[in-house]
C-alpha cells in the first residue's frame, strides 16, 4: 500500500527510512514559500536620451513598460531638468510572480549646463531608504513594499572614447550606495575591434578614478563547471555591449528579434553579435546577490548612519537629525553635558550660600531684640 493510500485511510506512517528526520525538506518548504509569496526587484536605468534605454528594458522583460510615453522634442530638452518615473509591472513565468519597478530618468544628460543634474536621482534612491527605514521601524512589518533600488545600469554612449566626465561624477556619486552595472548602448553601431578598445579603456577609466562597480560573486566550488565557466564569461563581458529591438526579423528562416541592415541582420539574442543575453542572464541569474548586497551593504551603511547621527521621527515618518532640544542626555555630546552640570553646580552653590546669607541676618535680627 503506497503511502497516499495510507493517509486516504487515515493512517500516519513515517514515509522515510528510519534515523531520518526530516529537515533535510527544509529547502523545499522555502521554495514553496517563496514561490507563492513572489519577488520584487528594482531596477534603474540610468543614461543621456537616445541610448536606447527603453528599448533595452523592453526587450529584457518582453514588456511594453512604457505604452504613452511622449518623445520631448529638441526645444523641450534645452532646459529640461531630470525626472523620476517608476514603472511597475507584474510578470508571471512558469508560476513564479516577480513584481518589478523599473525607474527611468529621462532628462539626464540633455539639458545644456549638466552640472548637479543627479541630485534628484540620489535624493531618490535616499528616499527609498528612508521609506523602507521607516517601514522597519513602525508596529505593522508584515508587509512592507522594497522599493529599494537593487540595481542600476548605466548606459555610456558608444560615440565617444570612453567616460564623459558626467558619466565619472555620476557614478561616483552613487556607487556606494547602488549596485552599479556599466552597460555600453547600441553596440551595433561598434565593430568587433573597436567594440574590445572601448570596453578596455571603461575599465582602466573605472580604475583610474576608484569606481565601485557590481562585482559578480565568485563560483563556489561545489558549483557545477558550465556555471562557473558561465560566471568566468560574465565578468568578461563587463561592461556589457548590448542591441535593444523590439521588432521580429526572419533571418536564416527563422524569426528573430534584431535590427535589419543592407548588410545583414544584427541579432539581439546572439552572443556573437552582442552581450544582450549575458546581461540578461547576469540580471536574473543573480537577482538574490543583487537584493543582498542591497540589504547587507548599501542599507546597513545608510542606516548605521543614520543611527550615527541620530534621529527622530518627522510627520510624514522619515528619521530626521535630532536638535539638542529634543536629544536625550546620552546622545547629547558629552561636553555639553559637562558643561551643563557645572552650570547646576554653581546654581545650587549660589543658591546654598544665599540662603546662608538670609538665615545669619534672621539670626542677627532675633539677637538684637528686646527683652521684655
Amino acid at each position: 500500500m503506497s503511502q497516499a493510500d495510507k493517509l486516504k485511510q487515515g493512517q500516519f506512517t513515517n514515509p522515510e527510512t528510519p534515523g531520518y528526520v526530516g529537515f533535510a525538506n527544509l529547502p523545499n518548504q522555502v521554495h514553496r514559500k517563496s514561490v507563492k509569496k513572489g519577488f520584487e526587484f528594482t531596477l534603474m536605468v540610468v543614461g543621456e536620451s537616445g541610448l536606447g534605454k527603453s528599448t533595452l528594458i523592453n526587450s529584457l522583460f518582453l514588456t511594453d513598460l512604457y505604452p504613452e510615453r511622449v518623445i520631448p522634442g529638441a526645444a523641450e530638452k534645452i532646459e529640461r531638468t531630470v525626472q523620476i518615473e517608476a514603472s511597475t509591472v507584474e510578470i508571471e513565468e512558469r508560476g513564479v510572480k516577480l513584481r518589478l519597478t523599473v525607474v527611468d530618468t529621462p532628462g539626464y544628460g540633455d539639458a545644456i549646463n549638466s552640472e548637479d543634474c543627479f541630485n534628484t536621482i540620489i535624493s531618490y534612491i535616499d528616499d527609498q531608504f528612508e521609506r523602507y527605514l521607516h517601514d522597519e521601524s513602525g508596529l505593522n512589518r508584515r508587509h512592507i513594499v522594497d522599493n529599494r533600488v537593487h540595481c542600476c545600469f548605466y548606459f555610456i554612449s558608444p560615440l565617444g572614447h570612453g567616460m564623459k566626465p558626467l558619466d565619472v561624477q555620476f557614478m561616483k556619486a552613487i556607487h556606494n550606495k547602488v549596485n552599479v552595472v556599466p552597460v555600453i548602448a547600441k553596440a551595433d553601431t561598434l565593430t568587433l575591434r573597436e567594440r574590445e578598445r572601448l570596453k578596455r579603456r571603461i575599465l582602466d577609466e573605472i580604475d583610474e578614478h576608484g569606481i565601485k562597480i557590481y562585482h559578480l560573486p565568485d563560483a563556489e566550488s561545489d558549483e557545477d563547471e558550465d556555471f562557473k565557466e558561465q560566471t568566468k564569461i560574465l565578468k568578461a563581458s563587463i561592461p556589457f555591449a548590448v542591441v535593444g529591438s523590439n521588432q521580429q526579423i526572419e533571418a536564416k528562416g527563422k524569426k528573430v528579434r534584431g535590427r535589419l541592415y543592407p548588410w545583414g541582420v544584427v541579432e539581439v539574442e546572439n552572443p556573437e553579435h552582442n552581450d544582450f543575453l549575458k546581461l540578461r542572464t547576469m540580471l536574473i541569474t543573480h537577482m538574490q546577490d543583487l537584493q543582498e548586497v542591497t540589504q547587507d551593504l548599501h542599507y546597513e551603511n545608510f542606516r548605521s548612519e543614520r543611527l550615527k547621527r541620530g534621529g527622530r521621527l518627522s510627520s510624514h515618518g522619515y528619521i530626521l537629525p535630532l536638535s539638542p532640544a529634543h536629544a536625550e542626555p546620552e546622545e547629547m555630546d558629552k561636553d555639553v553635558i559637562l558643561q551643563e552640570k557645572e552650570a547646576e553646580l554653581r546654581r545650587m552653590q549660589q543658591m546654598i550660600a544665599k540662603m546662608q546669607a538670609q538665615m545669619l541676618k534672621h539670626g542677627d535680627g532675633e539677637g538684637d531684640s528686646p527683652h521684655m
